[in-house]
């Protein structure tokens, strides 16, 4: 399993002010690389996990539903 946390600057560059195909393209490919080894790619967008009590609410939903679809047991 990978957990990755996306800022601007996996899909943009100057400083996220432009928008940058390419670098989005090697993006994906990466996924589909990890994928192909039967990796499972869970990503999360930096905005979601910036504030504390938006990331708790968030990964308090996520982290039972994914120990739950893995059946890890604590």
């Amino acid at each position: 399993m990978v957990v990755e946390v996306d800022g601007s600057q996996h899909y943009t560059r100057d400083r996220g002010r432009t928008p940058d195909t390419g670098k989005y393209a090697e993006m994906v490919a990466a996924d589909r690389d990890l994928k192909l080894r039967d990796y499972e790619v869970f990503r999360f967008g930096h905005d979601e996990l910036e504030h504390l009590d938006d990331a708790k609410a968030l990964l308090g939903q996520f982290l039972p539903d994914m120990f739950q679809r893995y059946k890890v047991v604590r």
